[in-house]
């Protein structure tokens, strides 16, 4: 299992009982057996299964099968037009369908960014699936009995205007159009100075906020060939990875009509870990998130921003699987 060749993990490509096709990353480790803890890894924006490239083989030789989708829209699987597809109670199922698949009746649910909100979802619409929640980036937010339209979440969290911009589908154009600069931009390390922000993108309107803008490799967390490669996978298409800005609304009619609850399970352990330096992480909503998780523990990385799997690869790797460890010594309920 090489970082820098995605050939070196074990891929898999399933039609699930959802009726979708996904591909995923399958890493079992040796003396495998049912009460092996499985950890199932979900991406964010924009990436693919290689953003856990740097954890899956230190998890697997800890002892844990890692299970690593390409989520909808993105790499190997399914990638529909529309985004009604999107919404989290779609995806979810998915991943309920995808644990189905390989016979794991629980998994510790591990995300990052869009990732970690897709994470959150899950432990509300199939709280009996996880043994615990790991979200990296993104706090929790609790469904809304009331709707929220992008324009408004912009005026109250300014860093987060790119999400008027990637709201509307003709950006998906523009963003394929300088898809390059698109990746830099979002890869940039948290301290270079660009001259433009998350929140200046949403603020161009529909012209294009990437015109002129330079952004040289030493400014990016990735290496060379990294960025290659994730250059190359996005190259397939913007379209499926931009819908998920574009389910706000059927996403809390969904939640709305289910009566999620805004509390996660009274038993379920919870770690979050977030980047001190990444402005899409606001203490307020870390603070909100602890009154609706009663077994949370929240770890800031002084220092790091929002690419945490690759900016702090090894504090990651060792802080996510040493509190695994101790939660299997000390299990809640007596098992983890």
């Amino acid at each position: 299992m090489d970082p820098l060749d995605p050939r070196s993990f074990n891929h898999r490509t399933e039609t699930l009982n959802t009726g979708r096709r996904y591909h995923f990353v399958d890493q079992i480790p040796d003396n495998y057996s049912s009460r092996t803890p499985a950890l199932l890894c979900i991406h964010g924006f924009p990436d693919f299964w290689y953003g856990w490239r740097h954890q899956i083989r230190p998890w697997v030789q800890r002892g844990c099968r890692v299970v690593v989708p390409d989520m909808l829209g993105y790499g190997g699987t399914e990638k529909p037009e529309d985004a009604s597809e999107y919404t989290t109670k779609k995806l979810c199922s998915d991943l309920s369908a995808l644990l189905d698949n390989l016979g794991i009746r629980k998994a510790v649910v591990i995300g990052h960014d869009w990732g970690a909100f897709t994470a959150a979802r899950f432990a509300l619409w199939h709280p009996n699936r996880l043994l615990a929640l790991i979200i990296l980036s993104v706090p929790y937010t609790p469904p809304s009995p009331v709707y929220t339209p992008v324009e408004d979440v912009a005026k109250r969290a300014p860093d987060l205007a790119y999400m008027m911009f990637f709201n509307d589908k003709r950006s998906t154009l523009i963003i394929e159009s300088n898809l390059d600069t698109f990746v830099r931009f979002v890869y940039k390390h948290p301290r270079a100075k660009t001259g433009l922000s998350l929140a200046s993108i949403g603020t161009t309107g529909l012209s294009n906020p990437f015109k002129g803008l330079e952004i040289p490799d030493e400014n990016v967390v990735l290496s060379r060939p990294e960025f290659d490669i994730i250059l190359k996978e996005l190259q397939m298409g913007m379209n499926g990875p931009l819908n998920y800005y574009r389910t706000a609304e059927l996403r809390h009619d969904e939640e709305r009509d289910a009566g999620l609850p805004a509390d996660l399970r009274a038993d379920l352990p919870v770690l979050f870990i977030w980047g001190s330096l990444d402005k899409t992480t606001t203490k307020a909503v870390i603070n909100k998130a602890h009154k609706f998780i009663p077994r949370i523990q929240d770890v800031a990385l002084e220092g790091r921003g929002h690419w945490l799997m690759v900016e702090a690869k090894d504090e990651i790797t060792e802080k996510v699987i040493t509190w695994l460890e101790g939660l299997m010594e000390k299990p809640p309920n007596g098992r983890l």
